[in-house]
């Protein structure tokens, strides 16, 4: 079981977890997340060490949502061990898709409190300026921008901050995959953006709405929510560059994205504007 444990304690690293120690107990355990405020328990997980080891791990300061593991062995399972197997999964599943809910749901919560304390972003704020871009709807509190992640229901559902040097972080514990901003009223074109300058950017030369999507890995799961809801629009997806990233997961994302949605991708170029 010591393989195992090493496994799952290599797991939570490179999600930046930091328990003091891993209980393997089935039971759901709160813990430090790298880069987290001092005292602040960020992130979570569960482990069972039987003879099928799995469990699932969750840092809520990245957004990456819950992720679920299991050991892996050079042992072939027999199919008795192989229904054992996928009946703790699933037992695993269920917990954390409540651990999830109920986080999410307090995060939500945190958002609209927050949001009540914001006043209306001018396109005077440093970042905007920088990006010569206009603030379409964006919100400020002190002096970061505020910007509303929302369902396709239109259900708040987080909050990402951008400070005037640029710098971007979400609200701990809020769901992201699937969130967007929307600018603008669609009518036969939507598109698509990863962050909120190039969005912006977009709806200004073409004057078509444009959804934010904060990240190439949410473009996917916003493109097929707005494909649901608006079911008879030409969806285009404006791809970041990122051809000095190896496997350049801003076209990658954005191409996936297209063809989840029968939708076109466009790779834009912005002269004078910083990535």
């Amino acid at each position: 079981m010591t393989d195992a444990l090493d496994q799952f304690a290599a797991a939570l690293a490179v999600r930046g977890l930091l328990p003091d120690r891993i209980e393997a107990d089935g039971l759901r355990h709160r813990c430090k997340v790298d880069g987290g405020k001092s005292g602040r328990l960020d992130g979570a997980y569960a482990l069972h060490l039987d003879d099928h080891p799995a469990g699932w791990y969750i840092n809520w300061r990245d957004g990456l949502g819950v992720q679920t593991w299991c050991a892996t062995s050079d042992r072939v399972l027999s199919r008795e061990e192989k229904a054992v197997a996928r009946a703790r999964m699933e037992a695993l599943r269920q917990v954390r898709q409540q651990e999830e809910a109920q986080r999410y749901a307090e995060a939500a919560a945190r958002a609209a409190s927050l949001l009540a304390r914001c006043h209306p972003a001018t396109s005077a704020h440093p970042y905007l300026r920088r990006k010569g871009v206009q603030a379409y709807a964006l919100l400020q509190l002190r002096d970061q921008l505020v910007i509303p992640v929302r369902d396709a229901t239109g259900a708040l559902c987080s909050l990402q901050f951008i400070s005037p040097d640029g710098a971007k972080k979400f609200l701990t514990g809020g769901k992201t995959r699937g969130g967007y901003f929307a600018i603008g009223k669609p009518e036969r074109v939507m598109c698509l953006a990863e962050g909120y300058a190039t969005a912006a950017s977009v709806f200004e030369a073409t004057g078509y709405a444009t959804a934010v999507a904060f990240h190439a890995g949410n473009l996917e799961p916003v493109a097929r929510a707005l494909r649901a809801k608006f079911p008879g629009l030409t969806i285009i997806i404006c791809a970041d560059d990122d051809s000095e990233t190896p496997g350049n997961p801003g076209v990658t994302c954005a191409l996936a994205a297209a063809r989840a949605v029968g939708g076109r991708v466009a790779v834009p170029s912005f002269l004078g504007v910083a990535a």
